[in-house]
């Protein structure tokens, strides 16, 4: 075998078209089709739905966002433009096509939601779990108004950030560990203090 040969490169695995995708999958509810299940069938029908309503909508969104005047685009570019949609960044996500790494797609995502009160505390690779603190800016304050603004955030989060699988609030001054310090400090005064003498009748 010739050194020219050996060094060349494999051939580009063939792209399936729209054609061939769509004889796949009437073959695969065929298929279903023929064991009788009829709800394995329907499912399978309604993910193929779903699949389809979700391509199409960021495929939709990529061609609008294509179109628009370059001086409305982030940065002026057009692959940021399209970084900064929630749908086609969780799309090219999905595919392991999003260039960017996965602090910079969660800090996107809390500028999506628009509240400058999040602030990123740390990510643990190893468990997949965000920590942000909360200065609870946001809102009337009140517990519904939170817990929306922290729902806003997961959301946000899970489009821009799938990896991330957990994510913790810890409010702005608050020790991460209150409760144990203010045991100890008890215990301790309640040792020095020894046991009460008992009265003499």
């Amino acid at each position: 075998m010739s050194a020219t040969a050996h060094n060349a490169a494999p051939p580009a695995a063939r792209v399936m078209n729209a054609e061939q995708a769509g004889r796949r999958v009437e073959e695969v509810l065929e298929r279903l089709a023929a064991t009788g299940d009829e709800s394995a069938r329907a499912g399978a029908e309604e993910l193929v739905r779903v699949l389809m309503d979700f391509y199409g909508a960021g495929l939709a969104r990529i061609v609008r966002l294509l179109e628009a005047p370059a001086a409305g685009r982030p940065s002026g570019s057009a692959l940021a433009g399209l970084l900064a949609d929630e749908l086609v960044s969780s799309l090219l996500v999905l595919h392991d096509l999003n260039p960017e790494d996965t602090a910079t797609r969660i800090a996107r995502a809390l500028d999506t939601v628009g509240d400058p009160a999040w602030e990123v505390v740390g990510f643990d690779d190893a468990t997949a779990t965000l920590r942000l603190r909360s200065s609870g800016g946001a809102g009337c304050g009140c517990a519904s108004t939170g817990a929306a603004a922290q729902q806003a955030v997961e959301d946000a989060i899970a489009c821009f950030a799938p990896e991330v699988t957990a994510v913790e609030v810890e409010p702005v001054g608050v020790s991460r560990e209150p409760a144990l310090l203010q045991i100890g400090t008890a215990r301790t005064a309640a040792t020095a203090s020894g046991p009460a003498t008992a009265k003499t009748p």
